[in-house]
């Protein structure tokens, strides 16, 4: 078994061939050591922008259910503070945060497509019939727009990435508006999984690309916490008004 991630020994420190000290330290940011990390080489100037957008854009949303769970258990071992991030990182998935690698699964199968327009329509069909989510659309108050996705294909743009991706995502949701009825926003977790392909990020690790960036702002709440005890005035309005009443008869 080998690892070309990491290894150290008595003096030195290699991390997928940079000398950590040398090479890394004080010379490439963290978005570009994470690129490094996620994709076996240091990114360019544009690939480094883009990510780094993407790691800001998700890094908070205010009240979620990541902090919102962060802050709770964080109240039950308020000195372990990894015990809370742990926890509202456990809720990044399918329906909050998590959700780019189900729109950019699609938009990998559908980039190599001769007829996009076509597989557009009969993929928003097929998620029709089967009553499932179009992943990457929709917002549950951010309407009609999320104001988040039109300043990542800006900043993109600026980057000079190739823009493939974005355009099949538009056209995406121009399939989506025509099939529903209405139009449905594409949302900031559908673009970042076309933004990150633009940039060669593998759709597999994309959700850790969304742990990474929620830990940063759950930091942020558990700091908040400390001063406030927020949580226990959660805990306070669950008792308040969610009553106990005993089970129907039968």
């Amino acid at each position: 078994m080998k690892t070309h991630i990491a290894g150290s020994d008595a003096t030195s420190i290699r991390v997928c061939g940079k000398d950590l000290v040398e090479e890394l330290i004080g010379e490439h940011g963290f978005t570009e050591v994470l690129y490094l990390l996620t994709c076996g080489r240091l990114p360019n100037q544009a690939e480094t922008r883009v990510l780094d957008a993407c790691l800001v854009t998700l890094m908070d949303h205010g009240w979620t259910p990541t902090s919102l769970i962060a802050r709770l258990a964080y109240d039950s071992a308020p000195s372990q503070v990894q015990i809370g991030i742990s926890a509202g990182l456990l809720a990044v998935g399918d329906v909050f945060a998590g959700t780019m690698d189900g729109c950019a699964k699609l938009l990998a199968e559908g980039i190599g497509q001769p007829d996009k327009a076509a597989w557009c329509r009969e993929v928003v069909q097929a998620h029709r019939t089967l009553k499932k989510p179009m992943p990457g659309f929709g917002h549950p108050f951010h309407k009609p727009d999320d104001p988040r996705p039109p300043k990542l294909f800006r900043v993109a743009e600026k980057a000079g990435v190739k823009g493939d991706y974005i355009a099949l995502l538009r056209q995406l949701g121009a399939a989506v508006d025509e099939a529903y009825g209405r139009h449905l926003t594409i949302n900031a977790t559908g673009a970042i999984a076309a933004l990150l392909l633009e940039i060669g990020m593998p759709v597999s690790i994309m959700r850790g690309i969304a742990v990474v960036s929620r830990s940063g702002g759950l930091a942020g709440h558990l700091v908040e916490e400390q001063r406030t005890h927020a949580a226990r005035q959660v805990w306070k309005l669950a008792e308040e008004h969610i009553p106990y009443e005993d089970p129907p008869a039968g």
